[in-house]
């Protein structure tokens, strides 16, 4: 196990403590992850049991059926957050931990308000982690979260950028382009209708709940605005979309151009 021993501490006393089995408890953080690889990390780090027993088991259709969970929906019980646990924790022992704070978490308020928006939990979750990706400006958060429902009620395709660097597992990629769109994947919103089969990321909680408080719009596309800080301009139709699609494409080549000119003038 894993022991907390105080400076001049008495041989008894640690005799006691190890005997009376007294484990110092782990401080379990976890915050945001974006694949199950990164899950089975943090475990592996925090505890006794090895990473790679870890990705088998969070891996395995057979090991996670008794949570009623895939491989791909796994990482929906997992909310960001810190947990106490020991340091000798089984794999099992952890997932059961993490399903029951995910059951606590989804309280009859919070399904309530799912079902209103004809969502399972599940699927709030995915959406979220769509959105954590997106932006981390709250307010946009609500407004992205009700884009996303219209779309999905309407049968529009998201079209959600963070779900092509998922599928291409390739989280860098600063520019999504044309030739990026069609990568094959469950997981590229651009080629497939819906949610995708999973999450992206573990969302912050705050960003469940803007899905879960998204207000009623007719907002059906959103692009960054030109002035780099972080919001989106939010539009009903195609070609107001167009407007400020531009506009944000503009001042993004602009600013290439100054970045190029300086890096050329500094050599």
């Amino acid at each position: 196990g894993k022991y907390e021993i105080e400076n001049n501490s008495s041989i008894i006393s640690l005799v006691r403590q190890l005997n009376n089995g007294k484990q110092a408890p782990v401080k379990f953080v976890i915050t945001k992850l974006r694949t199950r690889a990164d899950l089975a990390k943090r475990i592996g780090k925090y505890f006794e049991v090895d990473s790679a027993e870890v990705a088998i088991y969070i891996n395995s259709d057979d090991s996670l059926a008794k949570y009623r969970l895939d491989p791909n929906t796994l990482m929906t019980i997992v909310i960001p957050n810190t947990y106490n646990m020991r340091w000798t924790n089984s794999v099992e022992e952890i997932i059961e931990r993490l399903k029951k704070e995910k059951d606590d978490f989804w309280t009859e308020s919070r399904k309530d308000k799912a079902k209103k928006k004809t969502l399972s939990p599940a699927e709030v979750y995915i959406m979220a982690s769509i959105i954590e990706e997106e932006t981390n400006k709250q307010k946009d958060k609500l407004l992205i979260a009700s884009t996303y429902i219209n779309r999905l009620n309407r049968g529009i395709k998201l079209e959600a950028d963070p779900t092509v660097k998922f599928a291409m597992q390739d989280f860098g990629l600063k520019r999504i382009l044309h030739k990026h769109l069609d990568y094959y994947s469950p997981y590229n919103t651009y080629r497939n209708l819906g949610l995708p089969p999973g999450p992206i990321c573990t969302p912050a909680i705050s960003t469940i709940d803007a899905v879960l408080d998204a207000p009623e719009t007719d907002y059906l596309f959103f692009v960054a605005k030109p002035d780099f800080k972080g919001y989106s301009n939010f539009a009903t139709n195609y070609k107001q979309h167009l407007v400020y699609a531009r506009q944000y494409q503009q001042a993004l080549d602009s600013l290439i151009i100054r970045k190029r000119q300086k890096a050329d003038s500094s050599r």
